[in-house]
């Protein structure tokens, strides 16, 4: 029986490492869940510690809630708020990252080759808006408070 495993091991880590990873599908994933960093998983599975950092995000505000529950609510969520925005820089790089890049880097075993299209296009304008729109609220609302004391909200 131990042999048979070991004849497997090598055929099921190929098996594994030649899947093939959609490059739309990684920069979506990156753009609407970049802030817990299943895009990261995806591209790298479950030991990937940026992913884990950007899990780590969720419980985080938690843990700010819990010991600051006088705290203003912006400083509750920044640290998933911060996550969502490096999602979306990631989003961006990995979506306008060439496609022979790509297959070079994530797609070398697969036998496939990328091809990317419109709907690429499309959710990498959608992610430049709402990260900027997320980021120019987070830096108003820091210097209202720093600034006001929160005075304008």
């Amino acid at each position: 029986m131990q042999d048979t495993v070991d004849f497997l091991k090598p055929c099921i880590v190929d098996m594994l490492q030649s899947t093939h990873k959609n490059k739309t599908l990684t920069t979506l994933l990156a753009a609407v869940l970049g802030g817990i960093g299943i895009h990261r998983f995806y591209l790298r599975g479950l030991r990937d510690g940026w992913g884990w950092l950007h899990a780590g995000a969720l419980p985080a505000c938690g843990v700010i809630m819990t010991a600051a529950p006088g705290a203003d609510w912006y400083f509750w969520y920044l640290p998933l708020t911060l996550s969502i925005l490096a999602g979306c820089l990631e989003a961006l790089v990995l979506g306008l990252t060439p496609d022979e890049k790509w297959d070079a880097r994530y797609n070398a075993g697969s036998g496939r080759t990328s091809s990317s299209r419109w709907p690429l296009a499309l959710i990498l304008v959608a992610t430049m808006m709402a990260g900027a729109g997320l980021l120019i609220a987070t830096i108003a609302r820091l210097f209202d408070l720093l600034y006001t004391g929160g005075a304008y909200g």
